[in-house]
C-alpha cells in the first residue's frame, strides 16, 4: 500500500470500519445466520483480539496483520448480528409466530388511510393478538386495504381497530424485470398485507387510543400539510409543494414525477441533503447572533439541530434525509468541539450509524444515491470547476451550478443505469434553470408555514409560490417532451457496475495524479464493460420465450424469439399505461425487446405453434372440438369448464391460470389440477410464468 493511501486511511478511520461492517450485512442478507451463531462469531473473535493484545514486542509487530482481520472479523459478526436483529422475522413476539387460528388482531394505525383506485390503503403496527380471555403483544408492521367506504374516511393516525382477518403474505408479481416490492417492504418492516371491509373491523375502546411522540410529528405534518393545501390551489403546485417541503407525495401528479424523473432533477422533489443544507444555512444566518455572547454560545447548535432533527423525521426520516441530519451534525460538533474532520470520514462515520440504525439501508436506492452523490460533489467539484476560469460574478455562479451537476452525475450515473435502466440526457439544463428555483420555493414554503396564522400574508405568499412552482412544472414537462430527451432501455449488470466504478476510479487516477496505470485500468475496465455486453446481445439474438404475465383482472402472453415480441393481449394490458409501465416495458428492458412490439387481440379458444410448441388459449366453453396434445394450456377469461371436462378434449402438459380468471375459480381449478397431478399455475399467486424454449 503506498504511504498516500495510508495516510488516507489515518485520516478517515471509519471507512476501515465500514467495509467490513457493510459485508457483513451483505452475508447475512444472501445467507442468514441465526442471531446466536452471530453473537457467538462476534464474542470468539474479540476474545482472540484480546488474547493477541497479550502478545509483545517484536513477534505481536511482525503478526499485526492478523490482529487487524481479527478486527475485521469483529465487524461483519457485529454486521451480521444488527442485521439479525433488524430482521422481524425472527423475533419472538413477530405476530406470526405467536398467532393461532380464532385469534384476533388489534393493531394501530400509521397513518390516515390514503385513498388509491379501487380502495383506501394504509400502514399499521399490530400491537396484540386477542382471544377471548387474553392479549398476546406482538408486532410487526403490515399494509391494511379498506374497502371505499364513507366511514373508512373518518380513520386517522392512532387510530386502532380490531379484526379477525388474517394478512396474507406480500407477494411479487413475478413478471420479468418487474420492481421487487415484496423485498423493498421487507426492508421497511412490513410483511403481509389484508383487505378489509367496514363489516370485518371494528374500532378499540376510545380510551384505548395511542399517542406518543410519533403521533404529534405525524398530526404536526397533517398541520403543515393542511396549510399548503389551503393557500396553493393548483392541483399539481399543491402536490409539488407536499412533495418539495415535507416529502409527501400521495397528491403527487404522477405524470408530473415521471417528467421530473425523466429530466433528471426527480431529487427536487425528494427531500435530501440539498433541502436539508439551505435550511442548514437558513438556521446558522438566523442564529448566528447566540455565537456572539458567551452566555448563548451553546444554544446555537443546540436550536440548529433541534430543528434539523425535526425536519427530517416530518419529512418521512427517510435514509437520504437522515443522512444528511446525521452528516450536519458530525459537522456542527466537530466545529463546536474545534475539530475539523475530514469530509471522507464524516461521510464514512454518518452511515456506518444509520447503518447501524438500519442495516437495510444497504439496499435502499435513495441512501445509496444519497451517498454517491456527495462523494461524486467532493471528489470531482473543483476538478471541473478549475477547468474553466470566469471572471464574471454571475457567469461565475452559473459555471459553480454546471460543475455542481455535473460533479455529481459521475457517480451517479451507474447506479441511476442500473436502477431505472434510463439516462437523463438533458439533466445539465434541467438542473441550472430547477434547482435555484425550488430553493426559492423552499423558502417560501417555510415563510407560508411559519405566517399561516396572518391570513393576507400566509394568501399572498401561497399565490407567489402558485405561480413559481406552476412555471417550474412547465419547464420539466417541456424539456421531458423534447427529442432525445430520456436514454431509455439501457441494462446493465452488478458486474458493469463495479467494472464502471473501475472504470471511473482509473480515468481520475490517471487524470488527477498522472498515473499511466490509471489510465490502463481503465482501458481495461472500458472492454470488459464492452465484452460483457457483446455477450448480453448475443445471448438477447438466440433467446426464445413464451411469457404468461401477472396482471390483475388482465391478460396478455407475449412470445418472444430474438428481440422481438408477439403480444397477445386484452384491452386492459393495452390501454391501461400503469400495465405498460410497471410489466411490459421492464419485461422489454429485461429481454433487450426492440420496439414496438405486434400486439394481437387475445384469442378465445384456439391453437398456436411456437418453437416447436403447441399453445392452446381457452376463454370461452369448450364445444365438440378435440384439440389432442398441447405443451402448454392457458386459461383466460371467466369460460364455464371443468378440468375434468377439459381433459377429455385435451391431453396439457402444463396448464396455466392467467389474471383474468376470478380468485375462486382459480381455486377450485388448481385445486382439480393438483388432484389428477397436471402442473399448474396462477400467475396472481405465484407470479409470471416463464416458459424457456
Amino acid at each position: 500500500m503506498s504511504f498516500s493511501a495510508t495516510l488516507f486511511l489515518a485520516r478517515a478511520p471509519f471507512i476501515k470500519l465500514l467495509l467490513p461492517f457493510a459485508c457483513g450485512i451483505l452475508l447475512y442478507m444472501y445467507t442468514p445466520v441465526p442471531v446466536a451463531g452471530c453473537v457467538t462469531g462476534f464474542l470468539v473473535s474479540g476474545a482472540v483480539v484480546l488474547l493477541f493484545r497479550t502478545v509483545r514486542g517484536y513477534r505481536r509487530l511482525k503478526l499485526q496483520w492478523i490482529e487487524a482481520l481479527l478486527v475485521a472479523a469483529i465487524l461483519v459478526f457485529l454486521g451480521m448480528l444488527i442485521a439479525a436483529c433488524k430482521d422481524v422475522r425472527v423475533r419472538g413476539d413477530w405476530f406470526r409466530n405467536r398467532h393461532r387460528p380464532g385469534m384476533y388482531f388489534r393493531v394501530t394505525l400509521l397513518e390516515q388511510p390514503v385513498e388509491k383506485n379501487r380502495s383506501y390503503k394504509a400502514e399499521a403496527a399490530v400491537r396484540y393478538l386477542l382471544t377471548r380471555d387474553s392479549a398476546v403483544t406482538a408486532s410487526g408492521r403490515i399494509i391494511i386495504y379498506f374497502k371505499k367506504e364513507r366511514q373508512v374516511g373518518r380513520l386517522a393516525a392512532g387510530d386502532q381497530l380490531i379484526f379477525k382477518k388474517e394478512p396474507q403474505e406480500i407477494r411479487n408479481s413475478g413478471n420479468p424485470g418487474s420492481f421487487d416490492y415484496k423485498r423493498y417492504a421487507f426492508m421497511n418492516g412490513i410483511t403481509h398485507q389484508v383487505y378489509l371491509t367496514q363489516k370485518e373491523m371494528a374500532a378499540a375502546p376510545a380510551a384505548e387510543k395511542e399517542s406518543g411522540c410519533w403521533l404529534w410529528l405525524y398530526r404536526l405534518r397533517a398541520s403543515i400539510l393542511n396549510i399548503l393545501k389551503k393557500n396553493i390551489h393548483g392541483t399539481k403546485e399543491q402536490g409539488l409543494a407536499e412533495a418539495l417541503l415535507i416529502g409527501y407525495r400521495d397528491d403527487l401528479d404522477k405524470d408530473l414525477l415521471q417528467s421530473y424523473n425523466d429530466t433528471g432533477v426527480v431529487h427536487v422533489i425528494a427531500v435530501s441533503g440539498m433541502h436539508l443544507g439551505l435550511i442548514y444555512w437558513l438556521l446558522d444566518l438566523l442564529l448566528s447572533p447566540l455565537r456572539s455572547r458567551r452566555q448563548t454560545r451553546w444554544l446555537h447548535p443546540v436550536l440548529v439541530l433541534g430543528i434539523l432533527w425535526i425536519f427530517s423525521l416530518l419529512a418521512g426520516a427517510a435514509a437520504s434525509v437522515i443522512r444528511a441530519a446525521v452528516m450536519f451534525s458530525c459537522m456542527l460538533l466537530g466545529k463546536q468541539f474545534g475539530h475539523n474532520a475530514s469530509i471522507y470520514n464524516t461521510l464514512a462515520a454518518s452511515a456506518f450509524l444509520l447503518l447501524c440504525y438500519n442495516p437495510y439501508w444497504l439496499w435502499d436506492v435513495g441512501f445509496q444515491l444519497s451517498y454517491a452523490a456527495v462523494l461524486s460533489i467532493v471528489v470531482f467539484y473543483k476538478p471541473l470547476y478549475r477547468l474553466v476560469t470566469i471572471n464574471n460574478k454571475l457567469l461565475d455562479a452559473v459555471w459553480q451550478l454546471c460543475t455542481v451537476s455535473m460533479a455529481a452525475q459521475i457517480l451517479t450515473t451507474p447506479l441511476s443505469i442500473y436502477h431505472f435502466h434510463q439516462f437523463p440526457v438533458y439533466f445539465l439544463i434541467t438542473n441550472l434553470l430547477v434547482v435555484p428555483v425550488s430553493s426559492v420555493v423552499l423558502i417560501g414554503e417555510l415563510i407560508l408555514v411559519l405566517a399561516a396564522p396572518v391570513t393576507p400574508v400566509a394568501v399572498f405568499t401561497g399565490r407567489i409560490l402558485d405561480g413559481i412552482i406552476w412555471w417550474m412544472n412547465g419547464v420539466v414537462e417541456n424539456l421531458s417532451r423534447y427529442p432525445f430527451a430520456l436514454w431509455k432501455g439501457l441494462l446493465v449488470s452488478v458486474p458493469q457496475v463495479l467494472l464502471l466504478y473501475v472504470f471511473i476510479v482509473g480515468i481520475t487516477v490517471g487524470y488527477m495524479q498522472q498515473r499511466k496505470s490509471g489510465l490502463w485500468t481503465a482501458a481495461i475496465a472500458l472492454c470488459a464493460i464492452m465484452g460483457i455486453r457483446m455477450v448480453s446481445f448475443r445471448n438477447a439474438l438466440q433467446q426464445e420465450q413464451i411469457i404468461v404475465y401477472s396482471i390483475p383482472r388482465g391478460a396478455a402472453v407475449g412470445f418472444i424469439r430474438g428481440r422481438d415480441q408477439v403480444l397477445y393481449a386484452d384491452s386492459l394490458a393495452v390501454a391501461d399505461p400503469a400495465v405498460r409501465k410497471n410489466v411490459l416495458q421492464p419485461a422489454a428492458v429485461c429481454y433487450r425487446l426492440q420496439p414496438p412490439e405486434t400486439v394481437k387481440a387475445m384469442p378465445k379458444n384456439d391453437r398456436l405453434l411456437f418453437g416447436g410448441r403447441s399453445v392452446l388459449f381457452i376463454g370461452v366453453p369448450l364445444d365438440n372440438t378435440v384439440y389432442g396434445a398441447a405443451d402448454l394450456v392457458i386459461l383466460t377469461g371467466n369460460p364455464r369448464l371443468y378440468i375434468a371436462e377439459l381433459l377429455n378434449k385435451v391431453q396439457p402438459g402444463q396448464i396455466v391460470i392467467d389474471g383474468t380468471v376470478p380468485g375462486w375459480k382459480a381455486r377450485y381449478w388448481q385445486q382439480d389440477c393438483d388432484a389428477l397431478g397436471i402442473p399448474c399455475h396462477q400467475v396472481l399467486q405465484k407470479g409470471a410464468f416463464v416458459m424457456n424454449l
